[in-house]
């Protein structure tokens, strides 16, 4: 795990709603993760300069979210800790056209919205079943793509057999070979607390890492015996028991 993106798996385990958290706590943790201080605070300053966290008035160093970083933080959440709506019979299309001088944003763009779970069978084209529209706008409005950018809701019989546009939208194989990984992984319960959130934080930097290959489908859309339904499963319940090892831990640190 790498201190940055270490950073943002405790802002969305550990630190949500409030969002905020002094460095003194952040080296803390991550110094059970085998962080040095020196490492934490330089991943503290590079995540500010790239305004993707905030420096608190005052004379203590105390961070908080940017608003872009929060709302990136509360999709991942709902991804992670809510099960899939089930499915509407609905195609969310996205089609754009981002001109070469903007490519930058574009490609960000496109990362983020595989994030929410789009994926796309042509250049220009993303779909997603999942009721994620009103996220994607949101996305286009940061960006200031709406020039650039439609949105539709369709019905899926306008765009032939649904299998075979979600094949070509989506790595299934891959997303299918990476839940497997996850689950192929020996997750342990230790009983200290300090070990227990170090183990905690590797589960679910793990789990939040495979939402950028696994798209999150409706559960009706799902190939049989799709192994992210597993993953999840295991998920929910590994954390939970591990958080309940950490709270010593976790409980004995002044916020």
């Amino acid at each position: 795990m790498r201190a940055r993106s270490t950073l943002f798996t405790l802002f969305t385990e550990f630190l949500w709603p409030e969002g905020r958290a002094p460095v003194a706590l952040l080296v803390r943790w991550m110094r059970a993760l085998g962080f040095s201080e020196p490492a934490v605070r330089a991943a503290v300053s590079r995540s500010a300069a790239r305004g993707w966290l905030v420096r608190e008035p005052g004379p203590a160093a105390v961070y908080r979210l940017s608003p872009r970083v929060r709302w990136q933080v509360e999709r991942v959440r709902e991804r992670l800790y809510q099960p899939p709506p089930p499915w509407d019979g609905r195609l969310r299309l996205l089609l754009y056209h981002v001109p070469e001088d903007r490519r930058n944003d574009r490609d960000r763009f496109r990362k983020e919205l595989a994030l929410l779970g789009f994926g796309t069978p042509y250049p220009g084209v993303w779909v997603n079943p999942s009721p994620r529209l009103e996220a994607a706008r949101e996305l286009v409005a940061f960006y200031g793509l709406e020039r650039y950018v439609e949105l539709f809701l369709a019905e899926r019989r306008s765009y032939g057999p649904l299998a075979g546009l979600l094949a070509a939208s989506y790595d299934l194989e891959a997303a299918a070979r990476e839940n497997r990984g996850f689950l192929a992984q020996p997750w342990s319960l230790p009983q200290e607390p300090e070990a227990a959130f170090a183990e905690l934080v590797r589960l679910v930097h793990a789990r939040r890492k495979l939402l950028f290959s696994d798209p999150g489908l409706p559960r009706e859309l799902l190939p049989p015996e799709w192994p992210g339904l597993l993953v999840q499963e295991v998920f929910l319940t590994t954390r939970a028991e591990l958080r309940d090892r950490a709270a010593g831990f976790l409980e004995a640190l002044p916020r």
